[in-house]
């Protein structure tokens, strides 16, 4: 029998999609964020037959249902913490060392979400003309030509440097260049890193470098709904800026709601997380 026929598709250097021809005449498609969250890939038969989805084995299809679970509940819960302490600060008491506590909570869970998402690409089953195999359980690898990889770590990335914000945020007795430098700058570099993550997540799901539109994916509205929050998180960020003429915000109140709706978003991007599984 002869070799099947490949054909790769994505953007620059990272492929999203491969499609195989057998010698039977089947058609094999593995696209890469369908393996790595349903552990599936598309078999068409010859003709106008509609395609099957082949299962990974039980082992990668179990890892993959667990720590979906994990990652999207960590997301929903951060979500859900930093919208309070957004909420907190906009319209409690003016208490910043209780925002700041709740927000350090909600970063924690973001932290552990990230992870695990990056778990999810590193234990995803491998793909093998057409065929999903199980790897050995890791908990770290450096895999930069896989774009579902980069973008895990880059989201990954990001918590860590909120993590560097929030715990500056408990800081007293800071100047105007001190609360810019430790707090404002990680929260911008943060945001920029999410930003990345999100477009990264985009190529993924497009197969190319610019945007696309494909409302009926629930992978795409989760990619959509979680930038969105990015975006929101990165006004948030900029009218967090402290002049040092005045020692004030740009503008608290953008601050405050550019964080509790972004964090909305990622709670929300969470919750249809639970549902993109195997």
């Amino acid at each position: 029998m002869g070799q099947p026929e490949q054909r790769a598709e994505g953007a620059g250097p990272f492929v999203t999609r491969r499609t195989w021809r057998r010698p039977g005449g089947d058609t094999v498609v593995w696209e890469s964020r369908t393996a790595r969250r349903r552990g599936t890939v598309t078999v068409r038969p010859p003709g106008a037959a509609p395609g099957r989805q082949a299962p990974a084995d039980a082992v990668s299809v179990g890892r993959l249902r667990r720590l979906n679970a994990i990652a999207a509940t960590a997301f929903v819960i951060g979500g859900a913490l930093f919208a309070a302490g957004a909420g907190a600060a906009q319209f409690g008491s003016g208490d910043a060392l209780k925002s700041a506590s709740i927000y350090f909570a909600g970063g924690l869970f973001f932290n552990t979400g990230g992870y695990v998402s990056l778990l999810q690409v590193i234990n995803a089953p491998v793909h093998t003309e057409g065929r999903l195999s199980t790897l050995r359980w890791r908990w770290w690898s450096y895999e930069p030509m896989r774009v579902d990889w980069l973008s895990a770590f880059v989201l990954f990335a990001g918590t860590l440097v909120f993590g560097l914000n929030l715990i500056d945020s408990f800081l007293r007795g800071l100047s105007v260049q001190q609360i810019n430098r430790l707090i404002w700058v990680p929260d911008v570099v943060g945001c920029v890193l999410f930003l990345v993550s999100g477009h990264l997540g985009f190529t993924e799901i497009c197969h190319r470098g610019r945007l696309c539109a494909h409302p009926r994916g629930l992978g795409w509205w989760i990619v959509a709904v979680n930038q969105l929050g990015s975006v929101l998180f990165m006004i948030s960020a900029l009218a967090a800026f402290t002049r040092p003429a005045t020692g004030s915000l740009v503008n608290a109140d953008i601050a405050n709601w550019g964080t509790l709706t972004g964090a909305l978003c990622f709670s929300v991007g969470g919750l249809l997380q639970l549902c993109e599984r195997p």
